[in-house]
């Protein structure tokens, strides 16, 4: 369901909003994590500045995430990493990243405090 919203709308070279980044989180494009299509970006990588990291989010994952800020109205740090242990293993930027992307849907809004509040209407 969102996932066919976020492959038409976000598209490679974007930049994904993150309510504390010291630098920008870029959209690489589509590829696989955990054995599954995942949409994949990059952050910087502060010790080698031309060697960047990639990090992926499952589309499973995007769906429990809307799932529950859909059901709850929110989505935060303390369920993510609660209900989504494979996807917060990989790295906290994980969380801001699902974030961002339903930032950029219009869907939902950061709240601060490790909180991703549902925007209306969903």
């Amino acid at each position: 369901m969102i996932t066919s919203r976020i492959q038409v709308i976000i598209a490679e070279g974007m930049t994904i909003p993150k309510p504390a980044a010291k630098a920008e989180h870029v959209v690489k494009g589509w590829g696989r994590r955990r054995s599954e299509p995942a949409l994949i970006y990059q952050i910087p990588n502060h010790k080698s500045p031309g060697n960047s990291y990639e990090k992926g989010i499952t589309v499973s994952e995007f769906e429990m995430a809307f799932k529950e800020l859909c059901n709850s109205d929110e989505f935060t740090r303390a369920w993510f990493n609660k209900h989504m242990p494979s996807c917060a293993r990989e790295g906290g930027y994980n969380f801001t990243s699902i974030g961002g992307i339903f930032e950029i849907l219009g869907v939902a809004e950061y709240s601060g405090q490790g909180r991703y509040r549902r925007r209306r209407p969903v």
